[in-house]
This record gives structure tokens, sequence and C-alpha cells, in this order.
């Protein structure tokens, strides 16, 4: 499970101080997978850093029995002057998991070639994003995460390829996604909140928090 307790969180702009939670406390159990609803600008992204414990909170507590994954798409924890070859064998190393087959499994998705033995800082945004994609594929979650508005590949046959893995995984475990848009959420989410005003109110259906979130739009 993944839970907050009292969290709060915020920002100072330079002319006022933006509140992303106000002591928001809730829960997701696995094999239930939750949609956040969130218009842009509110917050979703580092959210999403939270739970994968990318940012801290101000106050409270955050609680991760589980495996829980980066962030989809993020572009961070690679170290550029290493080749995706040494980042996928070092990370599956801090997972506790066959070098050999990450390496092996990254290399088929991403699809780059030569350059998956080139220091990662001579990659394009978009295939530095194939690799973190296929990173995080290549490594077993019981919570993945997706945010909508992280960088993302436009590589059709990547995106073939990537899109039915991630389907079957998603199948056996949770997902949290956050997006401004409801019908995103369709297709992974079970139960919805929406984030307003620093507050999370959360929801049994999508429909119910659509409700809320489209009186407010």
């Amino acid at each position: 499970m993944l839970e907050f307790s009292n969290v709060s969180k915020s920002f100072w702009t330079g002319t006022h101080r933006k509140i992303i939670l106000d002591q928001a406390s809730f829960r997701v159990d696995l094999g239930n997978s939750l949609g956040i609803l969130a218009p842009n600008g509110t917050g979703k992204t580092t959210l999403i850093n939270m739970m994968a414990g990318l940012e801290k909170p101000d106050e409270g507590t955050i609680t991760r029995g589980c495996k829980i994954s980066f962030p989809l798409g993020f572009m961070g924890g690679v170290v550029n002057r290493h080749t995706a070859r040494e980042n996928s064998r070092y990370i599956a190393r801090l997972y506790d998991l066959d070098p050999d087959y990450v390496e092996a499994f990254c290399r088929w998705l991403c699809g780059i070639d030569e350059y998956f033995d080139m220091p990662i800082g001579t990659y394009s945004q978009g295939m530095r994003a194939r690799f973190t994609f296929a990173l995080m594929l290549s490594l077993d979650f019981d919570i993945y995460l997706i945010d909508e508005g992280m960088p993302m590949t436009m590589d059709a046959e990547f995106n073939r390829r990537a899109g039915e893995i991630l389907r079957e995984r998603l199948e056996t475990t949770t997902v949290v996604i956050v997006s401004h848009q409801p019908a995103t959420l369709e297709r992974f989410a079970r139960s919805a909140a929406v984030l307003r005003d620093g507050h999370l109110h959360l929801f049994d259906t999508l429909e119910e928090a659509k409700q809320l979130y489209e009186y407010d739009a």
C-alpha cells in the first residue's frame, strides 16, 4: 500500500505561496488503481513525485509498504556520462535483479542500436525517453506511477511494443495516474479523486469524480 498521512506541500512562487496539498490523508491499496483529476498547474507532477519519493512533504508522513515505480517517463535517475548498457546494469543491481536480463530487455525494447553503447548525454530527448521507459518496464513494481505531463517518445513502433507490455503489466499490478483529462483515466483507474485547492477529494468511481471536476471547470 501507499499512504499519505496529514501531508502538506507548498511552494513560494515569488509573489505568493502555492499550496499543492493541505493536510491530505489518503491510501492506495494494491489492486485498487487510482486516477487523480487535476487542472494543469495545480501540482500533479509534484504529487506523483512525492509518491515516488523524489520530493519530500513539508509536513506529514508518506508510507510506502510496497515497491513503487519512478514516474513513467521520468527523465532523471540515469548518469549522462555512462552508456545505456552501464546504466541498465547498475540499476538492475540496485533492485537486486539480473543485470544481463535488464540490459537485454532494454536493448531490445529501445531499438536504438549502436547508441545503446554510447553515453546517455549524447541522446536526443526521444532516445532518452525510450531508454528510461524501457528501464522502468524491465523492473518489477507493485504500483506504477503515471504522469500525463512526462515527456514521451513519439516513435510509433516503440510505443506499440511498450504499450503492449504496459497493458499486460497493469492487468496484474496497481497504477496511480494523474491527468487533467477524464478520458485518460478510463483505461486504468477503478477509483478516482479530484485535486482542488490543496485537498484530494476521493470517490469510489470515476463518474463521481468527473461530476465534481467538470462542475469546477
